[in-house]
């Protein structure tokens, strides 16, 4: 397996044998001889930037994941846990999120809206959910 880095501009190739496993990011992949995949292939996924809030609306989590449904749930799970934000404060409840398929692009976007006041949270919040419904079920059946 052969790896290279051009710094100038970003380039990550992998030259992959027949029958070789590789890991990456704790997946595991069986390549074709001779495969070639950069680093921009590998980012184009499904990325989350998402603002959850309490049942009261009070509190304004915002975080990123590569899996809404499961970072809701674990959410869900952490809420009797006060060793996190979301458990201590109980944001479990999703009212905004946006998708990517970069993930730089994603953890730059999480970046911004946390540093952020909270009234420009409130605002992009009711652009895209005005009566700040609930969307974990949404999410879940989807």
């Amino acid at each position: 397996m052969l790896f290279g880095l051009i710094k100038n501009h970003v380039v990550l190739y992998l030259v992959i044998f027949q029958k070789e496993l590789i890991k990456l990011n704790h997946l595991s992949y069986r390549a074709q001889p001779r495969y070639l995949i950069t680093l921009k292939e590998m980012s184009q996924h499904n990325y989350y930037v998402y603002i959850t809030t309490n049942p009261n609306k009070t509190v304004l989590y915002t975080g990123v994941t590569n899996d809404l449904k499961r970072r809701l749930f674990e959410h869900q799970e952490n809420k009797v846990k006060r060793k996190t934000f979301a458990g201590k404060f109980y944001c479990y409840q999703l009212i905004y999120f946006e998708h990517f398929t970069n993930i730089e692009h994603a953890i730059a976007r999480e970046k911004q809206i946390k540093n952020w006041s909270r009234k420009k949270k409130l605002y992009i919040i009711s652009l895209k959910n005005p009566n700040w419904n609930f969307l974990n079920k949404e999410i879940y059946t989807s």
